[in-house]
């Protein structure tokens, strides 16, 4: 397998997180095993811990656990300082924090399941794709 970075998309760690069967389980575990290499911002990661905490119960998860997801993302992705902003861009002006990571960090990927809400990230030489085409890619 190739070690592509990507940006996840928090719908995605969601989805990884609350079902062991997807795509999205299956992208956490190459990257848990050093097969693809996340790009994490402060903005992000706190957007991260807000869903996972608003969504434990979902998900079956204690804060503790939630800190401890969160600690082992930090500790295995490269962390991404943002010196400008590109907002608006998006139509969901939410999302344009994943964009600027991206840009600064010159990711090319963001891995998401709302692929329609990074239409037009073309122009940045940057690539939304779901998680099953992911690991197509990779392998």
């Amino acid at each position: 397998m190739d070690k592509r970075r990507v940006i996840l998309d928090t719908n995605l760690l969601y989805a990884g997180l609350y079902s062991s069967e997807g795509a999205s389980y299956q992208i956490l575990r190459a990257i848990e095993r050093g097969q693809i290499r996340i790009i994490l911002s402060t903005t992000l990661l706190f957007e991260y811990e807000d869903i996972l905490n608003r969504k434990k119960l979902e998900l079956g998860l204690s804060e503790k656990q939630i800190e401890a997801v969160l600690d082992n993302l930090c500790r295995i992705s490269d962390h991404q300082k943002i010196y400008y902003l590109w907002r608006p861009f998006l139509k969901d002006p939410n999302d344009d924090h994943i964009l600027e990571v991206a840009v600064a960090s010159q990711t090319e990927i963001i891995v998401t399941h709302n692929i329609k809400d990074f239409n037009g990230i073309d122009k940045f030489g940057i690539r939304a794709i779901s998680p099953k085409q992911l690991l197509k890619e990779i392998k």
